[in-house]
């Protein structure tokens, strides 16, 4: 595999974020090396759902044609069940923003952005490559050691690095930025099942007690379901065997148990995620600046990551354009100060809102179950509950009016095509 060795930017890390940022950024004419470890996309994701304003966003960059030509699921609302009672239900049409969440499988998202960048051609994608080290001189980063394919390494410098590698950054790590750590009082086993044909498009989460499940629709026929489990208690639920596990499922939702006696048959079936939050004072060194998990990880709750990751995206992508304008230089820390606030405060507030709701689904008395169940019954009579979610999942995305004028002209080139 050849590279360039001299390029403006440098993205590591192949998700959505990294994705995405490699096509904004070579629709402006700047020269992007994008690298990702692994060989190919075909990988299983959990984070798939995209929130209104990405979807939003998403066709505002000229994606639209290529997500319906591939195929999306709408989700149409959230509900809660306690104790085998229906206490919550959001319904995504009563928002102001007038569209609904999508489901999307990760690896066709990931896809149509790589498939927009190849266009481009300041454009150049590497997989099967890590990022092994950075150069650095005098405070700066210069650039990035890469491990090819074949084994060979090579150094590559850019103007900026970007770490788009996700919540065990390697980037993060290697710049010396050091981030806090906060384990959440459970861990999550997720696997799905066939979604029967009657079971609506509507996202679930399904409590008894302290134990509960996230039951979510999947593109195109599939129940993407996700389990809690006490924090490193994976070994434990091993120990008492598989039976038991699938039995503590159907017990929570009895529903799912043809499904589960179908379809689940081993822990093969299942992929353990751990939950912790990271956060981080600096995201940027003059020649660095990180992105998406790589810059502040989140919980599962709502489904925020890939979100948030594509927010970083369009607020980023100007920053960095105008930054390579101004000077020849590298890229420095301070001309993402304005970025890395902005979006460190939005962060930070979707991190309390979940940890509230980590906390509530860790209940284990029965006093504290009734009460939790009684708060979210009262909330869901109040239409205030609409302007609560919505600061959560329905926040704007400022697009830079160049990103929006490539993106319309992306739309109509589709169109003619």
């Amino acid at each position: 595999m050849t590279v360039p060795t001299t390029v403006d930017v440098l993205i590591v890390g192949g998700g959505p974020a990294g994705a995405l940022l490699g096509c904004l950024l070579a629709r402006r004419g700047i020269e992007v090396l994008h690298v990702e470890k692994q060989s190919s996309l075909e990988r299983d994701f959990r984070g798939e759902t995209l929130a209104a304003p990405s979807a939003v966003t998403l066709r505002r960059l000229g994606f639209d044609a290529a997500l319906k030509e591939h195929g999306y699921l709408e989700t149409r609302s959230v509900t809660m069940r306690m104790e085998g009672r229906q206490v919550f239900t959001i319904d995504y049409a009563k928002f102001p923003i007038g569209v609904l969440p999508i489901d999307i499988p990760q690896p066709a998202l990931i896809g149509i952005f790589q498939q927009a960048a190849l266009a481009e051609p300041g454009y150049h994608y590497a997989s099967s490559t890590n990022c092994t080290g950075l150069i650095e001189q005098g405070g700066q980063i210069l650039g990035g050691v890469l491990k090819l394919a074949d084994g060979a390494r090579v150094e590559v410098r850019s103007r900026l690095v970007v770490g788009a590698d996700g919540r065990f950054s390697k980037v993060r790590k290697a710049a010396g930025l050091a981030a806090t750590i906060t384990p959440m009082g459970r861990d999550f086993l997720s696997f799905k099942l066939p979604r029967p044909a009657d079971w609506g498009h509507q996202a679930q989460l399904v409590v008894n007690q302290d134990k509960h499940l996230v039951v979510l629709p999947t593109f195109p026929d599939f129940l993407r379901i996700g389990h809690n489990l006490p924090k490193r208690g994976l070994g434990d639920v091993r120990k008492q065997g598989f039976d038991a596990f699938r039995e503590g499922i159907a017990a929570i939702d009895p529903r799912l148990r043809p499904l589960l006696d179908e379809y689940l048959t081993s822990f093969d079936d299942t992929s353990f995620l751990e939950i912790f939050t990271a956060e981080l004072d600096q995201w940027a060194r003059d020649g660095l600046v990180l992105i998406g998990d790589a810059s502040h990880t989140v919980t599962p709750i709502l489904g925020q990551g890939v979100n948030l990751a594509i927010q970083d995206v369009v607020c980023v992508a100007p920053v960095i354009a105008r930054s390579l304008k101004k000077s020849h230089q590298q890229l420095q820390a301070a001309e993402f100060d304005a970025f890395v606030a902005d979006r460190k405060a939005h962060k930070a507030q979707v991190t309390r809102y979940q940890r509230i709701q980590e906390a509530a689904l860790g209940a284990d008395t029965p006093f504290a179950v009734w009460a939790r169940r009684a708060r979210y019954s009262a909330l869901n009579a109040l239409p205030i509950k609409y302007k609560v979610f919505g600061k959560v999942i329905n926040a704007p995305h400022p697009i830079d009016p160049v990103d929006l004028r490539t993106g319309a002209r992306q739309s109509a080139a589709r169109a003619v095509a």
